[in-house]
């Protein structure tokens, strides 16, 4: 499946390295050539002949050797590849990634590659939910660096959570994913995702909590897939994913326009936290106190609903889903949505306070059609979107 595919391996420090062996076992198996990078962590853990041996190649390590550079210089390594993996990332090289040092070999390549980047990062728990490492984690989603894992699970400190590599077999799937041409190759899907603001005046709004994480994931698993994504957003906390078509709108009268503009599409996804209603009465001047203690009489008036508009549309995309984000009786409130919205699926979901999924990481979802529900797991956004690209990918087979 990966003949002809060079991959450049870049094995960070940690007791995860050891993984690496496997990876490219597994690699080489498929097909792909492996170009390995061991650093200096890596080299505390495995060794550069065991890796030598597997992948069949020469292990680059050092930024300054001279037979190296004579020749393959660094520059060039990182451009002969058609795949750059990181595999284990620490926390530390995603930070040097970050601030685009260039110290060593393997960060200096990652400075210096145009190849798509895929990371797999391993650490202590705390290590992960740090806010340091989130604020990486988040730039470098931005930068348009894609993530495999962590895990969950018992790590080899003792202490149990996020930050366990992914398996091996887990790594290769998404190389193979990134690499070969997916199930959505040809497709057209629309996303929306993120809140919309609606004016009260020129400096105050009314909207809603939405991060536009679980939307941002949707799209950047469907463009895994090979689909072609137009992303319209809201003004989402969450960067818009890379390799997508973004459309920035603020309104739902904005989103409603993007939306039937980006028209036709194989599939559509409604994720974003649309405002019901809209200010009638919105000032052209920010609204001041006038003394009394009270503020002006708002007159709101109900937006158009875009996935009812839509999956009523002449050219209606042949799969339309829509969420249902609920506090109260969730799946009477989205069964009811699915019938009056005209759409084929509902993604139900609970938002009351004490689940944290709106604006959180997380989610926990139930997947409703005309043929049933299906509850999923609670899992993290980006499981599921990843998910529900699969199944928009079968459905549309």
């Amino acid at each position: 499946m990966l003949s002809e595919k060079r991959i450049l391996l870049v094995i960070g420090g940690g007791i995860a390295a050891y993984k690496s062996l496997s990876l490219i076992r597994l690699l080489k198996k498929a097909g792909a050539a492996v170009t390995p990078v061991l650093t200096a962590g890596g080299a505390e853990f495995i060794t550069a002949l065991s890796v030598s041996a597997l992948a069949g190649e020469k292990v680059y390590s050092s930024l300054f050797d001279l037979t190296d550079e004579a020749e393959m210089g660094h520059i060039q390594l990182s451009r002969v590849a058609d795949l750059v993996v990181v595999a284990p990332a620490t926390a530390d090289l995603m930070a040097k990634m970050v601030a685009g040092r260039a110290e060593d070999l393997a960060s200096t390549l990652l400075l210096a590659t145009d190849k798509r980047v895929l990371i797999a990062p391993a650490m202590n728990v705390r290590m992960w939910n740090h806010p340091a490492t989130q604020r990486n984690i988040a730039q470098l989603r931005a930068d348009g660096i894609l993530f495999v894992g962590p895990d969950e699970g018992e790590m080899a400190c003792g202490e149990y959570g996020p930050g366990r590599v992914s398996e091996p077999e887990t790594i290769l799937a998404m190389v193979e994913t990134m690499l070969t041409e997916g199930p959505m190759a040809g497709r057209h899907v629309l996303v929306t995702s993120g809140p919309t603001q609606e004016p009260i005046d020129p400096v105050r709004y009314i909207a809603n909590r939405s991060s536009g994480a679980q939307g941002t994931a949707i799209a950047a698993a469907l463009r895994d897939l090979g689909a072609r994504v137009t992303f319209v957003t809201g003004p989402a906390r969450v960067a818009p994913p890379s390799g997508v078509t973004v459309v920035r709108v603020e309104t739902a009268a904005e989103m409603l326009a993007a939306a039937e503009a980006a028209l036709p599409a194989d599939a559509a996804v409604f994720a974003a936290a649309v405002a019901d209603w809209r200010v009638a009465n919105a000032s052209a001047s920010k609204v001041k106190k006038d003394g009394s203690g009270q503020m002006p009489a708002l007159q709101f008036t109900e937006n158009t609903d875009i996935l009812a508009r839509v999956s009523h549309a002449a050219n209606r995309p042949k799969l339309v889903i829509g969420f249902a984000a609920e506090t109260d009786d969730l799946l009477a409130n989205a069964q009811a949505k699915l019938a009056r919205k005209g759409c084929d699926w509902i993604v139900a979901n609970d938002v009351s306070v004490g689940t944290g999924i709106m604006g959180g990481s997380e989610n926990a979802v139930t997947l409703m059609s005309k043929a049933g529900a299906e509850t999923w797991p609670r899992v993290s956004k980006d499981e599921v979107g990843r998910r529900l690209a699969a199944r928009i990918a079968e459905a549309l087979q």
